[in-house]
């Protein structure tokens, strides 16, 4: 099975939608409320899948809710098994997915350097109308 074939998508997307609901129902209470899956990778063999998560928060929650997820590992693949049905049930790898933290980051550092560039031209602005007022 090829990386980006149609059956593999299909597989990724179902054990991505099953997972979502899976872990909201984990009773653990290390897992944090604010969990989202942002990709699931299963391999071509069905025998390995990795989850991409993020949690809200800082980062102690983040490896409270890791450290959740890695204890529920039986329970989540046990009812992965019930909800899609595939040849092998994969087993499971989480891993701490940063991007949005990422994406906000680089967003505030873009707002920060547009807002420097508006009031240095700002103070450019300035300096060119008191010397033409000089002028006259």
């Amino acid at each position: 099975m090829r990386k980006n074939s149609t059956k593999a998508n299909r597989i990724n997307g179902e054990v991505l939608r099953a997972l979502s609901g899976i872990i909201r129902e984990v009773k653990d209470p290390r897992v944090g409320p604010f969990t989202s899956v942002m990709e699931v990778i299963v391999a071509p063999d069905l025998k390995t899948c990795k989850i991409y998560i993020s949690v809200l928060g800082g980062e102690q929650e983040r490896e409270e809710t890791l450290a959740g997820l890695n204890s529920a590992k039986g329970f989540i693949r046990r009812e992965l098994a019930h909800i899609v049905n595939l040849r092998n049930t994969p087993e499971l790898t989480f891993i701490m997915d940063d991007s949005i933290a990422y994406g906000v980051d680089m967003s505030k550092k873009i707002e920060d350097v547009i807002a420097k560039d508006e009031k240095i031209e700002e103070e450019r602005g300035d300096i060119k109308a008191s010397t033409d007022e000089g002028q006259e």
